[in-house]
C-alpha cells in the first residue's frame, strides 16, 4: 500500500470504535502492574461499545490477566516480548532490523507526533507499538493509523508470531489487525517473507540490536 492509499484508507478508519479498540489494546499490551490489574473491571466493560469481532479477542485477554497471578503474569511477558526476537513490540524492527535505516524510520514516528502536538512520556522509543497505538487513539487518528499501515507486515508477523507460540497477548493483536484493511498481495508477500527470512541484518559499525531493556522498563 503506497503513501496516498494508507492516507485514504487512514481516514476511512478514523472511527471511534477504532480509537477504543486501540487504546483497550494498548492497555492491555502493557507489562503487567498491580495498577494495570485494577483497570481490567473498567476495561473490560468498555469493550461492550465495539462490535464483537473486536471485543471478543480483548475479553479473552482481561479474562486471562483477570485469571493469573501477577508474578506468573510479568514472568510470561518478559518472555513473550523481551526475549522472543519474533515478538518485538518495536514495529521498525521488522522492516530494517540491525540497520542504519532504523533510525531515519525512528525519526519519522517522532516527526509524527510532533506534528500533532504529542510528546512521549519517559525514554520509551517510539516506535514501540503501545506508543502507536495511544497516539492514534488520543492525539491524531489517521496518523496513527498511517504509521500501522506503513508498518503492516511487522504487525501481522508479531500477530502471527504470537499465535505460533499461543501467548494470550496474541488476541490485542487480532483486536487491532482487525480494524484494518484486508492485507494486499503485495503485504501478504511481504509478511511472507519477513517470517521465512527475519529482519535485515546488521550493517558494519553498529552494535547487535536486540529491542532495548531499559526502555520497556520505563514503561513498567
Amino acid at each position: 500500500m503506497n503513501r496516498v492509499a494508507r492516507a485514504a484508507a487512514a481516514h476511512r478508519l478514523a472511527t471511534r470504535e477504532h480509537a477504543l479498540t486501540y487504546r483497550l489494546a494498548a492497555l492491555l499490551l502493557e507489562y503487567p502492574t498491580p495498577d494495570l490489574l485494577g483497570l481490567l473491571p473498567d476495561v473490560r466493560a468498555s469493550t461492550d461499545e465495539l462490535a464483537p469481532g473486536l471485543a471478543a479477542p480483548l475479553r479473552r485477554l482481561v479474562d486471562h490477566l483477570v485469571g493469573a497471578p501477577l508474578p506468573r503474569l510479568q514472568e510470561e511477558y518478559v518472555e513473550t516480548f523481551d526475549l522472543r526476537r519474533r515478538c518485538s513490540l518495536y514495529l521498525t524492527y521488522y522492516a530494517y532490523g540491525d540497520t542504519r535505516k532504523r533510525g531515519v524510520a525512528l525519526v519519522e514516528f517522532k516527526q509524527a507526533y510532533r506534528a500533532a502536538g504529542a510528546e512521549i512520556e519517559g525514554d520509551e522509543l517510539p516506535d514501540h507499538l503501545c506508543v502507536v497505538l495511544e497516539f492514534a487513539a488520543t492525539a491524531d487518528a489517521e496518523s496513527g493509523i498511517r504509521l500501522l499501515l506503513a508498518h503492516r507486515a511487522g504487525l501481522e508477523l508479531l500477530r502471527l508470531a504470537l499465535e505460533e507460540s499461543r501467548s494470550p497477548y496474541a488476541d490485542a493483536l487480532a483486536a487491532v489487525c482487525a480494524t484494518l484493511p484486508p492485507l494486499g498481495g503485495d503485504e501478504r508477500e511481504a509478511v511472507a517473507r519477513l517470517a521465512a527470512e527475519g529482519p535485515p541484518g546488521e550493517e558494519v559499525g553498529l552494535e547487535p540490536f536486540m529491542p532495548p531493556p531499559t526502555p520497556m522498563g520505563a514503561r513498567r
